[in-house]
């Protein structure tokens, strides 16, 4: 994300209007925490009055509920994309292959969007159930199923063993991304968590691989 989102035209349609505000909330999420960002924060990046603000969402709140459904869905869709490409030749793991490429376009996309781990980590701190955990649970959910499809795969395939523990290899791809994003939080924007990311993930596969 940028330092900071050039001012746009005076019109532009609704849409458009959204998306640039999404975008700015995001990438002021990137540099400050998520409680202290208000209206006003996000208007200024972009160069609006709080007034045009209110004109496309109702309150913060639906701002930042915006900004979750932009996520999952921005996530969700790299995620689904490269379990889908093409190994660029034939693989004798292609499902185990397939969840490699799952975990660095992960990665990569924390590593673009450093407010993005800021956000949810926030809002899972949050003790009451509300709009924005529920989407963050959705998000969980798609997640847990695309992994649980390969790791399926990977077993049918006898590229992992037939008692392999499903839900508990989902669980533990999930607490290693989880673990690297909270480093890039503690690293601050622009920390690049490939060489972590390259040594971890093998130790991952040598836990769920069918050994001869």
């Amino acid at each position: 994300m940028p330092e900071k989102l050039t001012p746009t035209p005076a019109r532009l349609p609704t849409a458009e209007r959204q998306a640039l505000i999404v975008a700015a909330a995001i990438a002021l999420a990137g540099r400050h925490s998520p409680d202290a960002i208000t209206t006003g924060d996000i208007a200024r990046e972009i160069g609006l009055t709080q007034g045009a603000l209110f004109k496309h969402f109702a309150s913060r709140e639906a701002i930042w509920l915006a900004v979750m459904e932009s996520v999952t869905g921005q996530l969700m869709a790299r995620l689904e994309d490269a379990a889908r490409a093409p190994a660029d030749r034939p693989s004798a793991s292609p499902s185990l292959d397939a969840l490699a490429r799952v975990f660095a376009a992960h990665i990569a996309f924390v590593m673009e969007c450093p407010g993005v781990p800021r956000l949810i980590f926030h809002d899972l701190q949050q003790p009451a159930d509300s709009p924005l955990k529920r989407q963050l649970g959705n998000l969980l959910q798609r997640y847990r199923q695309l992994l649980n499809q390969l790791l399926q795969n990977a077993v049918r395939n006898e590229e992992a063993p037939a008692d392999l523990d499903l839900p508990g290899a989902v669980t533990m791809f999930i607490g290693i991304v989880q673990g690297l994003a909270m480093q890039s939080i503690l690293s601050g924007p622009g920390a690049d968590l490939s060489a972590e990311a390259a040594r971890v993930f093998p130790l991952y596969l040598r836990c769920i691989r069918k050994t001869p």
